[in-house]
């Protein structure tokens, strides 16, 4: 397609007019509808919809370099527990405010992504899982031992977010906080949604379908690779900010191995490489977390694993590959 694009000056131009008249079509607004209602609809599960929505922006970072530019991470849960350790040492220092918080949080963790993007891009899919699942470990080892600073075992305590805007207290019903992250979760996606649809989303799935012949056309490989893993570790770091000042702590379980664990398993059910497989996986799993585990807490693993295989034998490219076909089926009998 990308080559398409570049030999054919017709294409490019389409392509060109395609990106500036990128519209939104009547089933996306409905989806972001969704979430609204349940605002109004479920006022008692607002704080589980608030983590919801959190875990699905981190899920939406972890999409932008395993979905769109084929870059396998088993340590991505490292930038979102260095957000969210960040914004608890400013608020636990003396600076609770949240926005200023979010976007120094961002900051710092796009600046370890920056880092360790020199050492992904060298290497191949192995190399890569080892270098991000080793990262995740030390950086969990180093807040454990570093107690009097992160908290240890116990936990960052003492966070105390300021108000909102000066207007908004963040209260235990979890309105504020489902708001706040609603609205940052619909700015972070609205240009993601419209990074993936520009020439360099263009450049990413060319990355993830055909690397080698990528330089061919004039791209750098290792600059793209680069630009995104930073990008995307920023966004994992927001995310992270998040949690701590809707929640007002910090565990040393925001840098584990599981919390990465869980967010490929949200791509999976999801449909990676789609943003919205990302958001989808991660309301169906921890909606079904959260059930199952209240229904048997000690099997509830069991039925969530079966729903994970159930999905990859029946459903491939997950969710939205799933929609995605019956939708297709069903213009053709129309058709027909």
């Amino acid at each position: 397609m990308l080559e398409h694009t570049m030999i054919n000056p017709r294409a490019s131009e389409s392509t060109r007019t395609t990106l500036l008249h990128d519209r939104w079509p009547r089933s996306e607004i409905a989806f972001w509808l969704v979430p609204i209602a349940a605002f109004f609809a479920f006022p008692g599960y607002l704080v589980l919809g608030s983590q919801i929505l959190i875990t699905a922006l981190f899920a939406v970072s972890l999409d932008l370099i395993l979905g769109y530019a084929g870059i396998v991470s088993l340590g991505h849960a490292a930038f979102f527990g260095v957000g969210a350790y960040t914004a608890g040492l400013l608020a636990v220092h003396g600076w609770g405010e949240p926005l200023t918080g979010l976007i120094a949080s961002g900051l710092i963790a796009a600046l370890l992504g920056f880092s360790v993007s020199l050492l992904v891009v060298r290497g191949q899919d192995l190399a890569r899982l080892m270098v991000t699942l080793g990262l995740g470990l030390t950086l969990q080892e180093a807040a454990n031992r570093a107690a009097s600073v992160t908290g240890g075992v116990d936990g960052l305590g003492g966070i105390a977010t300021w108000k909102l805007l000066g207007l908004f207290s963040f209260g235990i019903d979890g309105r504020v906080a489902y708001v706040y992250s609603f609205v940052v979760l619909c700015g972070v996606f609205v240009l993601l949604r419209r990074l993936v649809n520009s020439p360099f989303g263009l450049a990413l799935r060319g990355l993830r379908e055909g690397p080698r012949r990528m330089p061919a056309i004039g791209v750098s490989v290792r600059r793209v690779q680069v630009s995104v893993f930073t990008l995307a570790a920023g966004i994992a770091g927001v995310a992270g900010a998040l949690l701590t000042q809707t929640t007002q702590f910090v565990g040393l379980d925001v840098l584990g191995f599981p919390r990465s664990a869980e967010l490929l398993i949200m791509l999976v059910l999801g449909g990676a490489g789609r943003l919205y497989g990302a958001l989808i996986g991660a309301a169906v799993f921890m909606v079904a977390q959260d059930f199952l585990s209240g229904l048997s807490h000690v099997y509830w693993q069991f039925w969530l694993g079966l729903l994970l295989v159930l999905v990859v034998l029946f459903a491939h490219g997950g969710i939205i590959g799933g929609i995605q076909r019956l939708t297709s089926r069903a213009q053709k009998r129309r058709a027909a």
